[in-house]
């Protein structure tokens, strides 16, 4: 027997809400946390006990509600930051919905407390096990507000049963504040677990104060081995960190995308940061970033997910073009913040080594010659004694108030444009010690060796035409009516890379003629990797990744082997042209080909200065 057609009560509605924005006591204090940041507050509180399934109670100093709507804020689809359709179409505050306060209320003991500037005192109103609010009465409070929430899902047991142990719900918790607190360094934020303070973070005002908060959230390592990254166009920009690909991370747990102060998961996005860094980053490794786009609240929907998570671009491929060359941009000059050439090539390779000015065999068995680099490192060490002068005046103690002249100051302060310093010897076969100014440089010889071999093969494929090889036998690939038209869409692109693919009925393509470097490679692999990532971002970059796949199989054959000893002029020149190549700090296989020594450091290994 069918059931009548009923309105749902409000409590149960609420209750339903509840299970697409409550899921956990994490989503319970996200919520709670940005409606105080929508209030403009300066400091928010958050103490939990047992979880924050016994009690979560966030504190903050904002705006505050005036008394005669408490009750309103308690209720469905009740807010003060949408009023028309305008604001949904470019929401600019982080909550907006109107569901998340009725919606915990209805799955817990909520107590909300809350005063205004202007007004005398403070007022309270509480919800029963029933949904119902009670009167709101007076309460001691200072300018701000509180919501106290405790018993999670007391009234939906089915729902409590699914909550984790207390340390797994805290560090759900914790991660919630720690993303928050890193969108809003300008915000102090303080964290206490069952009486115990977890994280006391004070307001950032200047620039190491935002480097303080970096550390202490995400570690010294992610803070020392980031690169300042910061690109800006008419409509959006991008800023942040993001860790030298060397420094990946075995996991992808330090990947934080903001939109608009706004964490999120996005597919466009995602791709656009994979493949920035898919020629730098070694098998199994994860990129770590710190990221924050901003853009014109129109171009971006963040209305079609019930926790915000997940957002929607209204120019999709605008935002992966920029998110993709501003990263690229970046990762190529590395933390020696390298300029690519003129004719923005990378710089040739250093004079000296095996395989260094000879002919190299490019595209179709074209010949690329390297370029020398126009550096006087064939001079002589004369050529550099002013520089080894200048490294004396390091080790020079200083000498009293008054007594040095400006040239030995300068002397003392080395060169900025020659960021690796200058060569002291060679240990081991395989690493150059050098002098730099603001340390001790050790350089892998066959790592960086091999980056600049592979990135002087990848121009010269580049500057030449693609050599295409035609297959004796077709390769055949079957897919679906909907792959075959993507593919379709995108042969002339698809031919100008040297790969000829004819659609022969309605599922299935034909490879015809491949770019030569891959006349050995899976075909079939091939084209439904590019098929995955044309129905991902309408392009794909596998084409170029497989080509370079075996250039770099190339360069590291031709790369300088352990046990070579070179003269201090070729390790000089390496260090010269270093520093003008592009994605210089990581080898083709993601290990890092230098590390930096400062002499502070030194002072502390060997106690110096205590």
């Amino acid at each position: 027997m069918s059931r009548p057609i009923r309105i749902l009560s409000s409590h149960l509605v609420n209750q339903i809400a509840a299970g697409e924005v409550v899921e956990r006591p994490a989503s319970v204090a996200k919520e709670l946390i940005e409606n105080s940041l929508d209030a403009g507050c300066r400091r928010v509180e958050i103490d939990v006990d047992r979880g924050g399934v016994k009690r979560l109670r966030v504190r903050d100093d904002g705006c505050g509600i005036p008394p005669d709507q408490l009750a309103l804020a308690l209720s469905r689809h009740a807010t003060s930051k949408v009023a028309d359709l305008a604001d949904l179409e470019a929401v600019a505050t982080l909550g907006f919905r109107g569901e998340a306060l009725p919606s915990i209320a209805s799955v817990s003991r909520l107590r909300l407390i809350s005063r205004t500037p202007d007004h005398p005192g403070a007022w309270e109103v509480t919800v029963g096990s029933d949904g119902a609010l009670e009167e709101p009465r007076p309460a001691a409070h200072p300018p701000g507000t509180s919501v106290d929430v405790q018993d999670l899902f007391f009234n939906t047991p089915a729902r409590r049963k699914f909550l984790r142990t207390e340390k797994t719900e805290l560090g759900h918790l914790e991660q919630v504040v720690r993303r928050i607190a890193l969108a809003r360094p300008d915000i102090a934020f303080q964290l206490r677990h069952n009486g115990r303070t977890l994280y006391d973070l004070p307001a950032a005002t200047d620039e190491s104060g935002r480097r303080a908060r970096l550390e202490s959230l995400l570690g010294a390592s992610f803070s020392e081995q980031s690169l300042l990254l910061e690109e800006e166009t008419v409509d959006f920009r991008l800023w942040g960190w993001v860790v030298r690909p060397a420094f990946s991370r075995s996991q992808p747990d330090q990947q934080l995308f903001y939109v608009n102060g706004r964490m999120v998961r996005d597919k466009l996005v995602g791709h656009a940061v994979r493949q920035a860094f898919s020629d730098l980053l070694h098998h199994a490794r994860h990129p770590a970033y710190l990221l924050f786009l901003e853009l014109p609240a129109r171009m971006v929907d963040c209305n079609v997910h019930p926790s915000k998570h997940e957002v929607r671009f209204r120019e999709g491929r605008q935002i992966h073009d920029f998110v993709f060359r501003s990263l690229h941009r970046r990762l190529s000059s590395g933390a020696l913040g390298a300029p690519p050439t003129p004719d923005g090539s990378p710089a040739a390779a250093w004079v000296g080594q095996p395989g260094i000015g000879e002919d190299t065999r490019g595209p179709g068995g074209a010949a690329v010659r390297a370029r020398h680099l126009p550096l006087g490192v064939a001079e002589g060490r004369n050529g550099y004694a002013d520089r080894f002068r200048a490294d004396l005046a390091f080790q020079r103690p200083p000498a009293p108030s008054g007594t040095r002249n400006p040239e030995e100051d300068e002397a003392a302060r080395g060169d900025p444009a020659l960021p690796l310093g200058f060569a002291l010897g060679q240990i081991n076969g395989a690493y150059l010690l050098a002098q730099a100014r603001d340390g001790l440089i050790i350089v892998d010889i066959h790592a960086a060796h091999e980056r600049l071999g592979y990135e002087r093969l990848k121009a010269g494929w580049r500057s030449g035409a693609v050599t295409r090889q035609p297959l004796l036998i077709p390769v055949t690939v079957a897919v679906t009516d909907r792959e075959a038209d993507l593919i379709q869409s995108h042969t002339e692109a698809l031919a100008s890379l040297g790969l000829v693919i004819d659609r022969i009925d309605a599922g299935t393509l034909a490879v015809r003629e491949v770019p030569a470097l891959l006349r050995h490679a899976d075909q079939e692999g091939l084209v439904r990797d590019l098929l995955s990532d044309l129905a991902a971002s309408g392009r794909s970059s596998r084409l170029d990744e497989a080509i370079n796949a075996v250039l770099a199989t190339m360069a590291c054959h031709g790369a300088v082997r352990a046990n070579r000893r070179l003269t201090l002029d070729e390790m000089n020149g390496l260090l010269r042209e270093m520093e003008r190549a592009e994605r210089i700090d990581q080898c083709n296989h993601g290990r890092p080909t230098w590390i930096r020594v400062g002499y502070d450091e030194l002072d502390r290994w060997f106690a110096r200065g205590r």
